[in-house]
C-alpha cells in the first residue's frame, strides 16, 4: 500500500523533532526530511536517532535546494545532492527530492538530466525531479526561471515528484500531468493551492486542485511511490492547531487513496 509520509517542513517553525513527534502521535507512516536551516534537518546521526525513537522511518530526503537553503551544505549543488545521498542512505531512504536548477545556475543546469541519471546509477537511489512554476508577481504571464523548464514530464528523468502547490501557481492539470508521467511518477508532495502567485501549501481540499480526484487516480493507476504531506502551518495559533490540520491532512490522503 502506499505510504502517507509527513515533510518536516509541514511543522515549521517547530524543529524536525516535533514533526517526528506529530508523525507518531497521528499515525503518518513516515517521515520525509526536508534539509533547511534547521540544524537538526541537517544531522543525519540525530534524525536516525528520532526514527528509531518515535518508531516512523524516514522515506525520503528533501535536498537543500530552495532560494533560502542555497548556502546549507555549502554552495556546490551537486555537492548537495551527494550529501542528500549519504543521509538518505543512512537514514535508509529510497527517495531523494530535487528541484531543477535556478536559470542563473547555468553550468549545473547544462547537465542537470544526464547528472541526475549519473547519481542514480552510482548510488542505487532515486532522484525525483519536482514540478516548479514560472515566477510572477501578477496574474500575467511568468517568468520562467527554472532550467531546463518547471515540468519534469517534458525531460526524461526516470524519476518524478509532482507537488499539488507548485502545479496551482503554474495553472497545471495535476492528474493529466500524472498521466503524462506514468510510472515515472515516483514521489507526491500532497497539498493545495488557488491558483495565485504565491507557493500556499494548504490543506488538501482547501483549494482548487482536484486534491482528491488526483488520489483516487493515484489509487486506481498503480503508483508505487509514497505521498508526503508538505502543508504550510506557520499561521496556527498554537499546537493544537498546527495537530489538527495534520490530522485533517492525513485523513484526507487515506479516505481518498482508499477509494
Amino acid at each position: 500500500m502506499t505510504r502517507i509520509g509527513l515533510s518536516t517542513s509541514s511543522a515549521y517553525p517547530e524543529s524536525a523533532a516535533h514533526a517526528f513527534a506529530y508523525a507518531a502521535e497521528l499515525g503518518y507512516d513516515a517521515v520525509e526530511v526536508m534539509v533547511a536551516l534547521d540544524r537538526l534537518s541537517q544531522d543525519q546521526v540525530a534524525l536516525g536517532k528520532l526514527a528509531d525513537h518515535h518508531g516512523v522511518p524516514v522515506c525520503s530526503v528533501h535536498a537543500p535546494c530552495l532560494l533560502f537553503t542555497q548556502r546549507v551544505w555549502g554552495t556546490d549543488p551537486w555537492g548537495k545532492l551527494e550529501r542528500s545521498a549519504e543521509m538518505a542512505h543512512h537514514l535508509g531512504a529510497e527517495v531523494v527530492v530535487v528541484h531543477p536548477p535556478f536559470r542563473w545556475q547555468k553550468e549545473y543546469a547544462r547537465g542537470f538530466v544526464e547528472g541526475i541519471a549519473a547519481l542514480e546509477a552510482t548510488t542505487g537511489l532515486r532522484f525525483a525531479v519536482e514540478n516548479m512554476y514560472p515566477w510572477r508577481a501578477s496574474s500575467r504571464r511568468g517568468v520562467e526561471m527554472y532550467l531546463p523548464g518547471w515540468d519534469p514530464s517534458d525531460e526524461p528523468y526516470a524519476n518524478t515528484t509532482i507537488d499539488l502547490s507548485h502545479a496551482a501557481i503554474a495553472g497545471d492539470d495535476v492528474v493529466e500531468m500524472a498521466r503524462r508521467l506514468g510510472p515515472r511518477l515516483r514521489h507526491v508532495h500532497l497539498t493545495d493551492g488557488t491558483g495565485s502567485v504565491k507557493d500556499e501549501h494548504l490543506v488538501p481540499g482547501r483549494g482548487v486542485m482536484n486534491a482528491d480526484g488526483f488520489l483516487r487516480h493515484l489509487a486506481g493507476s498503480g503508483f508505487e511511490g509514497d505521498v508526503v504531506l508538505e502543508i504550510n502551518t506557520r499561521r496556527c495559533a498554537d499546537r493544537g492547531e498546527r495537530l489538527a490540520d495534520l490530522r485533517e491532512s492525513l485523513e484526507f490522503a487515506r479516505e481518498h487513496l482508499a477509494g
